[in-house]
């Protein structure tokens, strides 16, 4: 499907991918303002997400993956600098893997790289905190203005204790293009691809960011953005 997106700038273009139930339009404000001056800034609901309308979300992130793919066709770019937290990062990790030839550069931030043995006790805890929100009507009423479509689908599917999918995990690996690994230092269960993926892969580069957990795009948007900056830049020098 063609996912509804922003586009402002002119440049090289970079994609930024949203946390779960957020959009194009309401994730990645600094960096995308930030960017626009100096790069084509590409922002799409994911499906089920903002204004890009469905309830099929059975095979979500390869499904995902090519909605990502005709979208870019769509508006006629060969290739991407892409950057995902959390439920993007997990999409952008899947585009890699079935699309590299589409990619620049990949950033990603807000995954688990391994499988926690805790996994059963985590995933409960989580699943409890969703329910009570789900109660709370100032959120839903929020969550319901923001998505045109059934946006509790993701809660619901979330209920599923397999749903993370730690493999796709393990193709950070497999990249031969350059990718940035960020993750806060309040995250022990990210921070653990710090020591990981480098040893696997040359072509990764890790930053751990300070005060700040799964979405430190947003608990520290100005280190995260110069680090972006950054890396962007020495990848052109490649």
């Amino acid at each position: 499907m063609l996912l509804q997106t922003s586009i402002t700038g002119v440049g090289e273009p970079i994609v930024f991918l949203h946390t779960g139930l957020q959009t194009g339009l309401t994730d990645y404000t600094f960096q995308r303002e930030y960017f626009t001056k100096s790069y084509k800034v590409i922002a799409p609901d994911l499906r089920g997400h903002g204004q890009s309308k469905t309830n099929d979300i059975q095979n979500f992130f390869e499904d995902s993956a090519l909605d990502l793919l005709e979208t870019i066709d769509h508006y006629h770019l060969e290739t991407i600098h892409l950057v995902g937290c959390s439920l993007g990062a997990i999409v952008a990790m899947k585009f890699a893997q079935l699309y590299p030839e589409r990619i620049n550069t990949l950033t990603i931030s807000g995954i688990t790289p391994v499988k926690p043995e805790n996994w059963s006790v985590l995933h409960s805890e989580d699943v409890e905190f969703q329910g009570k929100l789900l109660e709370n009507e100032e959120f839903t009423s929020y969550f319901d203005q923001l998505h045109v479509s059934d946006w509790r689908q993701f809660i619901y599917l979330g209920r599923d204790e397999d749903w993370y999918p730690f493999e796709d995990m393990k193709t950070l690996n497999e990249c031969n293009f350059p990718v940035l690994f960020i993750v806060g230092e309040g995250n022990q269960h990210e921070t653990i691809g710090a020591s990981i993926y480098p040893k696997e892969n040359k072509n990764v580069h890790i930053a751990i960011i300070p005060f700040a957990a799964h979405l430190v795009h947003e608990e520290q948007p100005e280190i995260y953005t110069r680090i972006l900056e950054e890396f962007l830049e020495q990848s052109k020098k490649k």
